[in-house]
């Protein structure tokens, strides 16, 4: 179920959570925040959450950068962030 794209969003929170998977799997905030101001895709994930993605270039290759977003807080909560090299299984095709 495809969301399609919404506009900008600059301010939001990041969960402990989201911060140390982050450094564990090497995802800049520069990464973080441009798909916050332009994601590529917003699909429905899981209870109510929002899945932000985008693609974004690292070591050579291209990655689907996926942000699970809480977007009913004010300011929206990341509750995770991922890079993957299965862009089309997540992909949605509209």
């Amino acid at each position: 179920m495809r969301q399609g794209v919404a506009s900008s969003v600059i301010d939001y929170r990041l969960t402990e959570h989201a911060e140390l998977e982050m450094q564990r799997r090497q995802v800049s905030r520069e990464c973080v925040e441009s798909v916050m101001r332009a994601p590529e895709q917003i699909v429905v994930g899981f209870g109510a959450r929002k899945i932000y993605q985008g693609r974004v270039s690292a070591d050579g290759k291209t990655y689907l950068l996926r942000l699970i977003v809480e977007d009913w807080h004010t300011p929206p909560v990341i509750v995770t962030v991922y890079r993957t090299s299965k862009i089309e299984k997540y992909w949605e095709q509209s």
